[in-house]
């Protein structure tokens, strides 16, 4: 799993103020003042929940193959969010450099930095934890591995890394797509979880869909409108 390495170097608010209740005979209603904010209010900005079905399974093996999924996919969800932070701030980096060659150096620099601090943990995925690794890449990115190794090295080392890859039943080409693969929803339906229970720090997908849709799609079999 050598080559998984690689592929990380290309890569409102709940309000928490004292709130006061103001009731005066000239105003009808209850307005708020939110410390720091001198115009009234009658309402308080809170984030959007997202409502989650019930869990139902049609047999012990589907559980079982979902509680398999939700553990592959909490443990490699930070990687393919560390490669998306990696990709934008290094973008970010690049833009203020002129010079190819500095460029190319900053390049490796990031590598030798990824490569010291995850390379041993990336050994250690399995061929499925992989995919799913390419996938979320996709997801966070809106790029596919193959093409991120493709843009930031070269067209050549991205036929290799897919090469190799393949070897262990790996794309690196594989997209994140839960609109026509059903273990792509599930694994969305994890990542939706466990951001709501706080076990995974939430990123926004990088691919649009709507998740009340694919929903009414894979369980409530209905057709989106």
């Amino acid at each position: 799993m050598n080559y998984l390495k690689y592929i990380l170097i290309v890569f409102p608010l709940i309000l928490c103020a004292q709130v006061k209740v103001i009731e005066q005979d000239s105003i009808p209603n209850k307005y708020l003042i939110i410390k720091g904010d001198s115009v009234p209010r009658t309402y308080i900005d809170l984030d959007e929940v997202m409502l989650l079905h019930k869990l139902k399974f049609d047999s012990k093996k589907d559980r079982i193959r979902y509680l398999i999924l939700r553990r592959k996919t909490i443990k490699v969800y930070p990687y393919a969010k560390m490669a998306a932070e990696r990709l934008d701030s290094m973008n970010a980096r690049l833009a203020t450099l002129t010079k190819k060659r500095d460029k190319k150096r900053y390049t490796k620099q990031i590598q030798k930095y990824i490569e010291g601090e995850f390379s041993e943990e990336l050994k250690k995925m399995t061929r499925t934890e992989g995919q799913i690794l390419v996938k979320l890449i996709h997801r966070q990115t809106g790029k596919t591995a193959f093409n991120l190794i493709k843009e930031l090295r070269s067209g050549w080392r991205a036929f290799w890394y897919n090469t190799t890859a393949s070897m262990f039943d790996i794309s690196l080409k594989r997209e994140f797509d839960p609109l026509n693969e059903k273990e792509d929803y599930l694994i969305e339906d994890v990542l939706q979880r466990n951001f709501q229970s706080g076990r995974l720090e939430r990123q926004d997908s990088a691919i649009e869909f709507d998740f009340y849709d694919l929903t009414n799609k894979w369980i409530h079999q209905k057709t989106p409108e």
